[in-house]
């Protein structure tokens, strides 16, 4: 068994628990066992009431001309792509429902730039982002940090800078 299965097995659970599956002494049971499992056969039978979390499901979002724009108390999924020939691009995820640790945003940008503006203490990393005519500028912090939010952002803009940026604290 690798890592990446206890880790999935460890945020199942954990969002069993926030969706209200779970009591706070199932969460514990399970994760101790999910922890302590020595093999993907042991990891069986702790998931086996608990739905299956599409990781591989992407939402997508498109435009051929205008605006993407998401501000405010909306939910962000797992995996996002976005996608726009013309127009510019939004993400503010400082209010949004996060529900993972972890997010993927796919940028699929023909001309128009983008900006993402993440929780305060997130952090993110763009180093897999293609820029033909433009530049990536992200004023984040780059490697994960414990119990906070890490986006992973990939894709390409033709013509258009991506800005990455932590939400502005209120003084």
């Amino acid at each position: 068994m690798n890592a990446a299965d206890r880790e999935r097995a460890v945020e199942l659970v954990q969002q069993a628990y926030a969706d209200g599956r779970l009591d706070p002494a199932e969460l514990e049971q399970r994760l101790e066992l999910a922890l302590t499992a020595a093999s993907s056969q042991e990891l069986a039978p702790i998931l086996a009431d608990l739905p299956p979390e599409s990781r591989d499901e992407v939402v997508e979002i498109g435009s051929t001309g205008g605006p993407v724009t998401r501000t405010g108390d909306w939910h962000v999924p797992r995996h996002l792509r976005v996608e726009s020939e013309y127009g510019r691009v939004r993400l503010d995820l400082s209010e949004a429902l996060i529900r993972h640790a972890e997010i993927d945003i796919e940028l699929m940008l023909a001309y128009g730039g983008a900006k993402i503006i993440l929780p305060a203490g997130a952090s993110a990393n763009a180093d897999r982002v293609r820029i033909g005519w433009g530049r990536v500028i992200c004023r984040t912090a780059g490697r994960p940090r414990p119990g906070g939010l890490h986006v992973r952002i990939t894709g390409e803009l033709a013509h258009g800078r991506l800005i990455v940026r932590n939400a502005r604290q209120s003084r």
